[in-house]
């Protein structure tokens, strides 16, 4: 309406509707402290979906509860309860069936007591037998009818949703005349379905005749497959799920109940959905127990539970390859689990969407994995918890903010000209501006006033880290502070010193040279073997293709070397105790790299007196320094060892 005023303000009735469900930077965050506390990084980022964030919602509580469901389901009743409900209804039949001919006489009375008399105790073999008795009571023949139809009533709105009244309709001649064309015509549409022919005319058809049968409404061939292969599955696991002398009795009572003609098109059936539909667990059988005795429906219907349960336990693993939370199907949550779980289930999903849409994850053949982005924030996470460990003094400046790339301070300035790339002298700038226009508040400048800082360029360094990735780093706790080491120094180079060259070499049994993301996913080497001499090797040609710079190798290892590459084949042996051989290759390439002038330091984690030893004749050989932090001090002592030494000899 016009004249009316309207006023913006910051949102104050609670919790902001409009915001995200989880804060995706805190989420990150948790990831980052699982991988730099030793974790894998995709067990990190399943971890996160698993608990949730901040410890809520996430998979492993909807998978108890579906666990839970699971084990009650099991409880539910009597598998057997249709054959023994049968069976109730049989002897009522037979006794009523005799109470009349006691009251008759004559031949036929006689000898049709005899025929009861003798009927086989399979009740299924008993209700075949009987299928042409001429009943003469009225009661007793009601109740046979009542076995029957109940059993077919049951079958058929098992299969058939729409099919309500099922035991009157399928009664009916000419419902089953109906019935019998509907499955026929089923079969045939699944039939050319089967052979890849294109079945939407005949699909729109079939729903145009026997669309009452199927109130789910299904949209293609593929949906109305869905539907029916789950309660054909259902009714299968039955079968599977009674003994041996159950299941014959059964199939034969259902036979018996449904006649030849809808027998057959519901074997058909059958056969063609188990074809289009192989991943359902058909074979799978159940052992359900209870006291209440479950008729066919209802026993069908707990092996249908259970099987969509299992399906859903199975998505909420996110076990397999390339596994996403897409997997999981939010309408069988909402059936199984209620409106809360689905709920919960559609946050992780708007949370690993929001991941990926703002760049913190991507999505590979494996799964999820940290982008780079999320890298970078999780590298400056080590730095700075390194960074708040180390104390002001000899061991440099560890202020990142204050970095600059260009060069070292020199102590001088001058006048600043187009170009200059160097920070402003303010207090040289501002009296050169007093001077020229006097003691006058605001202070005028001009273009002649300014003054840079002069710099010193500084000298790079090509730096190889070189990280034992043997599984006693994991055993004795050094994993988590060892990758978190190496991703903090691989951060300070990338922020504060671009100009170096850092190469990470990970050695187990065998060197290799990682990327960071490759440092934050890898894992450890369960092959036994120290190969510091293929470690010293790629750290030598690393320094090699950086000539002009400070040559720095840093080790860190907590087992002295135990594996060498053959000279004959390249292929990495392994011996324990160190061979001669080990050692003499290793020592080898140390030499190459103190002949090159690299410094090499070595950080000895633990106390093994073999590892002390070699070491400390390392280090003297290659006029190095020997460390023996504790594992939790490994990152402070490393970057600073880093800052020393890139200051370097040349």
């Amino acid at each position: 309406m016009a004249g009316n005023r309207f006023r913006y303000g910051q949102w104050r009735g609670g919790p902001d509707p409009l915001a995200p469900p989880y804060d995706v930077r805190a989420a990150v965050d948790e990831v980052g402290a699982d991988v730099l506390a030793g974790g894998s990084l995709r067990e990190a980022l399943r971890n996160l979906l698993r608990r949730g964030p901040q410890g809520r919602g996430g998979l492993d509580d909807l998978a108890a509860r579906a666990r839970r469901l699971r084990r009650e389901a099991l409880r539910r009743g009597d598998l057997d309860g249709t054959v023994t409900r049968a069976r109730a209804l049989l002897d009522q039949a037979l006794a009523a069936e005799r109470d009349e001919l006691r009251g008759r006489d004559g031949d036929e009375a006689r000898f049709a007591e005899t025929v009861l008399e003798n009927l086989p105790r399979s009740t299924a073999r008993a209700m075949a037998e009987l299928s042409g008795y001429e009943w003469v009571s009225a009661e007793a023949r009601a109740t046979y009818q009542r076995i029957l139809d109940g059993l077919r009533g049951e079958v058929l709105e098992q299969r058939f949703a729409g099919l309500r009244d099922a035991a009157r309709a399928a009664a009916d001649p000419q419902v089953q005349r109906q019935l019998a064309a509907m499955m026929r015509d089923l079969n045939d549409l699944l039939a050319r379905h089967a052979r890849a022919e294109d079945t939407t005319d005949a699909f729109a058809e079939f729903m145009r005749r026997h669309g009452e049968f199927f109130p789910e409404r299904p949209r293609d061939v593929e949906e109305l497959v869905d539907v029916l292969a789950r309660r054909s599955a259902a009714g299968e696991r039955l079968m599977r799920s009674l003994s041996e002398r159950q299941r014959t009795e059964l199939a034969g009572l259902m036979r018996q109940s449904l006649g030849d003609r809808l027998a057959g098109e519901l074997s058909a059936l059958d056969a063609h959905l188990r074809a289009l539909r192989p991943d359902l667990n058909w074979q799978r059988g159940e052992r359900v127990r209870g006291d209440q005795p479950l008729g066919y429906g209802e026993a069908t219907g707990a092996l249908g539970e259970i099987a969509e349960l299992d399906e859903l336990l199975d998505a909420l693993e996110q076990g397999h390859p390339g596994a996403s939370l897409d997997d999981v199907d939010v309408e069988a949550v909402t059936r199984t689990l209620g409106r809360d779980a689905a709920d919960d289930v559609r946050r992780l999903q708007e949370l690993e969407r929001e991941l990926r849409r703002q760049g913190w994850v991507a999505r590979d053949a494996d799964g999820l994995t940290l982008s780079p982005k999320a890298l970078r924030r999780l590298a400056g996470t080590a730095l700075r918890r390194v960074f708040a460990d180390l104390t002001a003094g000899p061991r440099g400046q560890h202020e990142l903010r204050a970095a600059g790339a260009a060069g070292e301070v020199s102590g001088g300035s001058r006048l600043w000209q187009y170009g200059d790339e160097q920070p402003l002298d303010v207090v040289r700038t501002l009296t050169r501006a007093v001077r020229r226009a006097g003691p006058t508040v605001p202070v005028p400048l001009a273009v002649e006033d300014f003054e840079v800082v002069e710099t010193e360029r500084r000298a790079s360094a090509a730096v190889a880290l070189c990280v034992d990735l043997s599984y006693s780093m994991v055993s004795q706790g050094r994993w988590g502070p060892m990758k978190q080491t190496a991703l903090a120094l691989s951060h300070l180079v990338a922020t504060r010193f671009p100009q170096d060259a850092l190469q990470i070499v990970g050695f187990g049994r065998e060197a290799t040279t990682l990327t960071r993301q490759e440092l934050a996913a890898v894992e450890p080497d369960l092959e036994q073997g120290t190969n510091l001499q293929h470690a010293l090797r790629l750290a030598g040609r690393h320094l090699r293709r950086h000539p002009g710079a400070e040559p720095v190798v840093l080790v860190v290892t907590d087992g002295e070397p135990t594996a060498h590459l053959d000279p004959d084949d390249g292929q990495a042996y392994f011996h324990w105790p160190p061979l001669p051989e080990t050692i003499e290759v290793t020592v080898r390439e140390v030499d190459r790299l103190t002949r090159y002038g690299a410094t090499l330091n070595l950080f000895m984690l633990g106390d093994d007196p073999g590892l002390r030893r070699f070491v400390e004749a390392v280090a003297r050989r290659a006029r190095g320094r020997v460390f023996t932090p504790d594992a939790d001090d490994l990152g402070e002592y490393v970057v600073s060892d880093y800052l020393r030494a890139r200051r370097g000899r040349r």
